[in-house]
């Protein structure tokens, strides 16, 4: 089902389900970070739920600030016996260092991130190209940018997330926002995750689930 109005990046409450007909397949990207072939096969069998809850309130640690920010906790519900995961975010830029059974210990931080930032950003010269987190400008991609679509405190339109890998050595990129896809305006995600010299590039695609 298409995203209603009333939902923007700056607020993304309520329940998603991955379209996996609308979006690309997973399965490079969770080879590239080291998932197995079974737990793959398993994963692109499930049906993932994302329960979030978006609101204000003091950051986790490491941050010793008592000021409020932007936090996005995820609960990601999987069916066919897949385990779920959590994604637990404050949108601070500030790393902190998670571990789960899918994709091991890795560090990760999030922020606000608005067009023209973002384009520049990945672009020839920006800290991602320089990085090696991306080979391209894809992230920056397809976005639907007007006015509506600006929901961050400072009138950005996604969130980015940046995280790395402690054990294998990859790197994930993901920028959130609203796309219009198959005429329809939804919640997608862009996302490239990177190894060395190797980059996959894919998009998720959700679903809202009217409560």
């Amino acid at each position: 089902m298409a995203a209603p109005t009333s939902k923007t990046i700056g607020d993304l409450n309520g329940k998603w389900v991955l379209n996996k007909t609308l979006s690309d397949p997973v399965d490079p990207a969770l080879a590239l970070q080291g998932v197995s072939w079974l737990v793959r096969k398993a994963i692109g069998a499930a049906t993932v739920t994302l329960q979030v809850k978006q609101y204000q309130g003091v950051p986790t640690a490491p941050s010793t600030s008592e000021e409020p920010v932007t936090r996005i906790d995820i609960q990601q519900i999987a069916t066919a016996g897949v385990k779920g995961t959590t994604e637990n975010r404050c949108l601070d830029y500030v790393f902190r260092e998670h571990s789960d059974w899918l994709f091991g210990h890795v560090q990760g931080r999030s922020r606000w991130i608005g067009a023209e930032e973002l384009a520049a950003f990945v672009a020839e010269g920006g800290e991602a190209l320089k990085e090696k987190w991306v080979e391209d400008d894809f992230v920056a991609k397809d976005w639907l940018e007007g006015d509506a679509e600006k929901g961050g405190p400072k009138g950005e339109t996604h969130v980015m997330n940046h995280v790395q890998s402690l054990d294998a050595g990859w790197t994930a990129l993901q920028v959130w926002g609203f796309q219009s896809v198959g005429g329809e305006r939804r919640y997608v995600r862009n996302i490239v995750v990177a190894k060395g010299d190797k980059f996959v590039n894919f998009k998720m695609v959700y679903d809202w689930v009217p409560e």
